[in-house]
Order: structure tokens, then sequence, then C-alpha cells
């Protein structure tokens, strides 16, 4: 006989699948930030000549902010903005900063909300005057991360499991198994799916606060943080949601109290009424994710939003009622069993589904990617490609199962011819025992009605034991629980795709980089102006070094000599060294042409690497009276 697997282990597997998929959650990187950075004045490493009044980022899409969303600091660590961040135009913030900040290197972080609800935050530096040593160290500046971040991304996971069991296990008992709603083991799957996207919603709404903040666990139970929170987009989401599950715990006890002690010529009139509501409730809870997450920004948000709750409705009723189905084919009673048509039923409801999340699905892409290239050039992009192949992978073990299916009715229909005879050979022999019983024990009706007791209990697990032997029932169970492991994985990979930052976003945010890059190579000539006394006869000035465009390769060099009154003046000797100390490279000797009065140049000045260089000018004044002076800056 072919082995078949015991129904008390089907629950330790989905468990099982259930930590795969959790394990796959708690190795994926802290949720990527779905507005990037643009755009910044002063740019990132740049050297500015005097102290700038305000800081502006510029983001892909709005964002929210507050009172700390944009610190300034100094090298020592003090912060030196003023007041609040401030949306200046579209989507460019600015702080203000204190006036008179000395010269040094400054580091600017930042940590904001994105419009489609997931944190962002970095950090970069800028130098006023010359780069400086900074003791700021920014390397543990990443929102939603630590913790507090993975146990949001594992309520992300909770949330859309529990919305998929509660959704589809319902749509499959009404629209495909109606006499499941009576199966135990039914009505456990889909209360429990209820708990828990119950439970995840409240975990999301008191995580919520110190995800997109500070970080820390003690933040969980902040109500001030809390306040906060139900003041945000997503925070009414969460609240739409816990309103919308208390009607779907209204659904769920007529479905299974009252609906199941119908006759079936009354539960048709409920069945129509309980479609219309429970698609009700069922397209609310998927709005909460629309209007709060990537649907709900961006481009064609109108169109977007009602697509994704079609695309997390037809998810919900194929996953859903696959697990539902699972369920119920290996623990369902032997006088229950799911039969041929429920299948069937269920096979439609799924390729509908299928053919809707297609459909919706390519829209999607088209519309988070928006080129071919971001399938391999983003991480968006590469997990959209694990998650279609998935679902193809889903596709194919669903034709396998649909095989199994229509083997299945066609054994279903030869047993049936074989049924009369069997029934009457059967029954004679009850007759005869009965007849002997009577004459034994006519009156000892107690003795009768635990042996008919006993007698239905072995029925019962005669039958059980040959439904459970059917080849044909045992193949569909494995293809039924293969797909359901798929299904988990599938749900695991959607769950972080929905917290990577889309290909579209992420491919605009590196063009407006690499452009703002090019324009800075393109006429970012950095100019110094260095002050030096040689302690002789007119050996005081001012000797300004431009280079152009300072970068890696080769470069023009003016070098201008002033007095302080700003009137030029020749010296016998002007020489200049590049020194990059990081990388022990240098000093690189350049000595410029004399062009005119106060003025040297030389062309085709190589420099090797980007990095702090050191530019050092030797000034000779008379034959005896010279020095060095010297100041840093980022080159490349």
């Amino acid at each position: 006989m072919t082995p078949t697997i015991a129904p008390r282990r089907v629950w330790t597997l989905v468990l099982l699948l259930l930590a795969s998929a959790g394990l796959l959650l708690a190795g994926a990187a802290p949720a990527s930030a779905h507005a990037a950075l643009t755009g910044s004045d002063p740019q990132q490493g740049v050297v500015v000549d005097k102290a700038p009044t305000q800081i502006s980022l510029t983001f892909s899409e709005q964002v929210s902010t507050s009172a700390d969303s944009l610190r300034v600091l100094d090298p020592k660590g003090k912060a030196v903005q003023r007041g609040k961040p401030s949306n200046v135009s579209g989507t460019t913030y600015a702080v203000q900063l204190l006036s008179g900040l000395p010269e040094g290197t400054y580091t600017v972080t930042y940590q904001v909300v994105s419009a489609d609800s997931h944190p962002v935050s970095g950090a970069f530096t800028f130098s006023v005057g010359a780069p400086s040593s900074t003791s700021v160290s920014v390397s543990g500046e990443t929102a939603g991360g630590g913790v507090v971040g993975w146990l949001y991304g594992f309520g992300r996971y909770l949330s859309y499991a529990g919305f998929v069991v509660l959704v589809g296990g319902a749509a499959f008992v009404l629209a495909c198994w109606q006499p499941g709603s009576g199966v135990r083991a039914v009505q456990r799957l889909v209360v429990a799916g209820w708990l828990t996207l119950t439970s995840a919603t409240l975990a999301l709404l008191l995580l919520r606060g110190s995800y997109t903040g500070s970080g820390k666990a003690g933040d969980i139970f902040d109500l001030d943080l809390l306040g906060q929170v139900l003041q945000t987009k997503t925070g009414a989401a969460l609240v739409s949601r816990l309103l919308l599950l208390a009607a779907a715990a209204l659904f769920i006890a007529v479905l299974f109290g009252a609906y199941d002690k119908r006759e079936e010529d009354e539960k048709r009139d409920l069945t129509f009424g309980l479609a219309i509501g429970g698609t009700v409730v069922a397209a609310g809870l998927a709005a909460s994710w629309a209007m709060s997450e990537h649907a709900s920004v961006g481009l064609q948000a109108r169109i977007a939003m009602p697509v994704d709750v079609v695309h997390l409705l037809a998810v919900a009723a194929w996953l859903g009622g696959l697990t539902a189905l699972l369920v119920a084919l290996y623990r369902a009673p032997a006088d229950t069993p799911v039969d041929t048509a429920a299948v069937r039923r269920f096979s439609t409801v799924a390729f509908s589904s299928v053919v809707a999340l297609v459909l919706t699905g390519t829209y999607q892409s088209w519309r988070q990617l928006g080129s071919w290239s971001a399938f391999t050039d983003t991480r968006y992009g590469q997990l959209l490609l694990v998650k279609i192949g998935l679902v193809a992978l889903l596709v194919g073990v669903a034709y396998i199962s649909r095989r199994w299916t229509a083997r299945l009715a066609d054994a279903v229909v030869q047993r049936s011819k074989q049924a009369p005879e069997k029934e009457r050979v059967t029954a004679g022999a009850g007759d005869a025992k009965g007849g002997a019983g009577a004459a034994k024990g006519a009156g000892d009706s107690k003795r009768a009605a635990q042996l008919a007791r006993q007698r239905a209990a072995m029925d019962t697990a005669r039958q059980k034991r040959e439904r459970d032997a059917d080849p044909h029932r045992f193949g569909l169970r494995r293809s039924v629980l293969a797909e359901a492991g798929v299904a988990v994985v599938l749900l695991a990979v959607t769950t972080v795709l929905t917290q990577t930052e889309p290909g579209r976003t992420e491919e605009a945010a590196t063009a407006a980089t690499s452009s703002s890059s090019s324009t800075s190579s393109s006429s970012g000539a950095v100019t110094l102006d260095m002050s030096f006394d040689t302690g002789g006869k007119d050996g005081k000035g001012v000797v300004r070094v431009d280079i152009d465009p300072a970068r890696v390769g080769a470069n023009e060099m003016h070098v201008y000599v002033e007095r302080s009154n700003g009137r030029a003046f020749d010296i016998p000797e002007v020489k200049v060294a590049f020194t990059l100390k990081s990388k022990d490279i240098g000093p690189l000797p350049v000595v410029p042409d004399h062009i005119t009065t106060g003025h040297w140049a030389a062309s085709g000045v190589q420099i090797p690497m980007a990095g702090d260089w050191e530019v050092a000018v030797t000034v000779r004044t008379s034959d005896i009276d010279q020095t060095t002076v010297s100041k840093n800056t980022q080159i490349g």
C-alpha cells in the first residue's frame, strides 16, 4: 500500500513552512527606503568657501518630517541646525544653520518617512574651508533596522498570512465546499487567520512609532508615539483594518453558526448575503494596504489602488483557498469528505485568480519598474523575478493537482457503478446478524445502543482507511501540500518585495545622482586660498590654487599670488605638491609655468585616484625666504 502522511502531521508541516518563511524574512536586509535622496545643497563631499545658511535635501517623492528629521553635526558631533525642517518646494526640505560656523567637515543625517509609509535614513558630509577629522559616526544610521525592524517585518508577514487564510478560507467554504462550514478543522483555520491578522495589526500599530523613529524597543509602548502614529496615513489604515476585523468576526460567527445549521434550501439566500457582505469586508481589508503603501503614491495612484485591491483579493482566493483545501483533505471527517465537485470548483476559482494576478501583476510591474533593465539592475526587479518564478512553479504544481482531481473523479464514477451490488451483499449480512441479535437480546436496549455506536465508529474508521488508501486522493493530497509549501515561500518573498525600494524610484535616484555628479565634474573646479608669510621683505600675501575639474585624470591648475590688498605680484618660485596620505601616495610634485604677473599655470596635472588630497604650495619670495602652506580638498 502506498504510504500516507498522518493527518496530525499536517499542522507540523505547515508550521515548518511558516518557520522557513520567517527565516527568509529574518535574513532579509532592513526595509529599504521607497523615497530616495536625489540631491542636496551642499552636495555630498564638496568643499565650500563659506558656511551655508541652510542645508536642503531633495527626495524622489514627498516625505514626512519631524523635529529631528534633519540634523547637521560639526566635527565634534555638536548639532548646529536651528529650528525644525520645512518643505521649501515640492520634494525639497531644508533646515537652517547657526551663523559663524568654523572650518571643518560637517555631517548631515536625515531620517524621514516616505509617502508609502517606509522609513528613509542616510548621512553624508561636506566641508567648510577645508576637510577635517570628525568624531561623528553614522555607521548605525539605518531606519527600520534592528530588533524593532525585524519585528515589524515579521508582523507584516503575519498580517498578510492572516488576511490570506481568513479571506481565502471563507471564500473556499462559500464558493466551493459549503458542507465545510460544519467541519471543525476548517473553522479553526479561518478563526486562526482572523486572530493572526488582528494580533499582527495591533502589534504593527504599537511598533510603528519606534520603527519610523528611534528604533528602540523601549519606545514600543510609548503612548505619545502611539498618538502621533494615529495621526498618520498608516495609523489610520491600521485602525480601519481593526474596525473591519470586527465586522469580519460577525461574518465568521454567522458562517460557522447560523449558516451551518440551515437546511440546503435556506442556505441559498443566506449564501448570497454572506457573499456580498464578505466581499465588501474583504475588499475593505485589502484597501487598508493599498491606501497606505506602494499603490497610494507615484504614477497613476488612482488606478493603482483598486488594481492593488484586486491583486490582494486574488492572492487570498488562490492561496487561502489552497490552504483550506489542504486542511480539508487531511482533516475532514470521514462522513464529510471533500468531494470531487468541490475540488473542481476550487480549480475554477484558482484559475480565475491566476488570470487576475497576471493582469494586475503585469500592471504593477510596469508601474514599479518602468524599464526592462530594472529587472536585473535593481533589487526590486531581482526579487520580482524570483516571485514570477515561484508563481510559475505554483501554476505547474496546480496543473498536477488538476490531473489528480480528474483521476479522482473517474475513480468515484467507477466506484458508484459498483456500489449497488456491494450494498445488497452488506444488507443481506446485516439482516442475518440483526435477526440473531433480536432473538438473543431483544430487551437489552442499552447494550444495543452501545453496539450501534461501536458499529458506527468501526464503519467510520473503515471509510477513513479506504479513503486514505485511495491512490488518487493520496496524489492530490501530496500535490496540494507541495502547492501550499511554494505558496508560503511566495508570500514571504512578496512581503520582502513590499519593503523594497521600487525599481523605477531606484533608477530615478541613480540617474539624478549621476547627473549631479556629472554636472559637478564638468564644472567642479576647486579653489583654495592660503595665506603665507616667509618672514622676509614683501614676504606676506595670499596664494590661490584653482584645480579644474578636480577629478581623477588630467586637470588644469592655475596659481595666483596676491598681496593682502588683492594686487598681483611676482615671486622667484612657486611649487605645488599633491599627497593622498590615506593611500600613501605622494607627494606628487608639479612646477607650474609662469604666465604673467602673479599667475602660474600647469596643464595635464594627473590625479591617480579619488580621495582627500593635501595640496601643498611652496612659496619662495627671495633667495633665502620661503615657506610651505597646505590645505586638504576632495578630488574625484
